[in-house]
């Protein structure tokens, strides 16, 4: 029993932690946060209309072509961190499917900038 215990101390001693520290933060956000917030700072900033008006308004489809287009330069950059970390041991096929990578999404970025996907005008 003894052996157990000292098993598993490390554990509840970190859930012990974690629990303290998660009520020490919501209590201080109650605690410290400000009542009356500017509207300003409260407003729709992410797709350019309210959150709360009617689901079937129109709004600009153009919003949702920069995210995809976000997505996908962020997910190249998702990509690039491991191959950077590992460039040493994977040689020339790493290197050079890297750069077909690269490639591609080089066309498709000029693709769609010649498309004028990036004109919000």
């Amino acid at each position: 029993m003894q052996a157990l215990a000292t098993e598993y101390l490390p554990i509840l001693l970190f859930l012990g932690v974690a629990l303290g520290l998660g009520l020490v933060l919501m209590l201080a956000a109650m605690i410290l946060a400000v009542r009356n917030p500017d509207p300003e700072k409260v407003s729709a900033y992410e797709c350019g209309f309210n959150a709360f008006d009617d689901a079937r308004m129109k709004f600009d489809v153009r919003f949702y072509l920069v995210s995809i287009l976000f997505i996908i330069f962020d997910l190249e950059v998702a990509f690039l961190f491991p191959w950077a970390v590992a460039f040493r041991d994977i040689g020339d096929v790493g290197f050079w499917s890297m750069m077909v990578f690269l490639a591609v999404l080089t066309v498709g970025f000029a693709y769609e900038w010649k498309k004028g996907a990036l004109e919000w005008e």
